[in-house]
This record gives C-alpha cells, structure tokens and sequence, in this order.
C-alpha cells in the first residue's frame, strides 16, 4: 500500500512566505547605525510585468573581512516565551530574510560583502506560483567575472545593482528582480 505523503512548501503554491516566515528584524544585516552600511532594495515583478506583493528573499553574503562564517543569531529565540527576539543588533551574521511589501518592494541592509573579486550577494526568492525557490546574485559592481563573463551583455546587466549616485549619502543599490518575460533576471541551477 502506498504511503500517503503530505504537501511541502516545495509542493504547493502560495501565497503564504508573508504569514510565519519572516522574522523580526530580518531585513537588518548590518548592526543599526553602522557607518559602512548599504541597501539594496528593488521590486519583484512576475511575468506580466507586475509587482508581486506576497514574495519572500533569503540573502547571504560574506562579511565585509571576506570570511563566509557568519555569525548564530539570525533568528534567535527569547528562552523564556519561545518567541523571536530577532538579531542581538551587534553581530554580522550574513544572512538576511525579507518579505516584499503591498507593492512589490523589499529593502535589505547590510555591510558590503568582501568577496574575492566582485561583490555580490545572494539572492533565494520564493514566490506565488513557483513550485521551486530560484537563486541569483546581485553584484555590486561590474567588471571580469567567470559567471558574468559567460552571459551576454543584455542577460548580465540582469544581475548588476544600480549603484547608488557619487553624491548618494544613504548608500543605496537598487535590483529589480523579473521572475520571466522581458529583463528575465538570471537564475542559477545547482547541482
């Protein structure tokens, strides 16, 4: 006799990431009031164009030393109710999550990530109607890369931030992310 198996998150379809998956403060990597801090902010878009309200980004990026440790304490726990007490405001854990907002919006700070080579962080979005999360990269810069180097100019500059202006005090870096159609985002497969 067959096994009766339940669904996953992997097996069904949202939207649902909104309702227990974030985290408080999950869109604060960088320690508040850092001076080196960055955004990285954009919307998400769906295949005709539009916003998606209800998605949900995992980011994780080396600390600006370079190193790809981290730190415990993304989504600590207050021992004594069991509830989230969010970060502990002082360490770099390189790991950020963050829902996007009615409009489609979602907003990430951090520190700028100290990669070898180019600066990126990764990018994991979950979203209404994929069935499977998908993986991009959102460089910070642009220049010689192996994996920006095998695209064309068009599909390279899907994964290229806007950078924030010479005389931009706040830092900020904008990546829109199109899940299909025109300006498809690049996604990564693993294996």
């Amino acid at each position: 006799m067959a096994e009766h198996l339940l669904p996953t998150p992997s097996h069904t379809v949202g939207p649902f990431y909104g309702h227990a998956l974030p985290f408080p403060d999950g869109d604060r990597v960088a320690p508040p009031g850092h001076p080196d801090a960055i955004s990285l902010h954009g919307y998400v878009y769906d295949g005709a164009g539009a916003p998606v309200p209800d998605a949900l980004l995992d980011f994780w990026q080396a600390a600006p030393d370079g190193s790809l440790t981290g730190a415990p304490g993304s989504m600590r726990r207050d021992p004594s109710t069991g509830g989230f007490l969010g970060r502990d405001g002082v360490g770099f854990t390189g790991y950020g999550r963050v829902p996007t907002d009615a409009d489609g919006h979602y907003a990430l700070h951090t520190l700028p990530p100290g990669n070898p080579g180019l600066p990126y962080i990764s990018v994991c979005v979950f979203a209404r109607g994929l069935t499977h999360h998908l993986f991009t990269r959102a460089y910070l810069a642009d220049g010689p890369d192996p994996l920006l180097d095998s695209l064309s100019a068009e599909r390279r500059a899907t994964l290229i931030a806007a950078g924030p202006a010479a005389r931009d005090a706040s830092r900020a870096y904008r990546f829109d992310i199109r899940l299909q159609g025109e300006g498809e985002t690049v996604f990564l497969e693993f294996r």
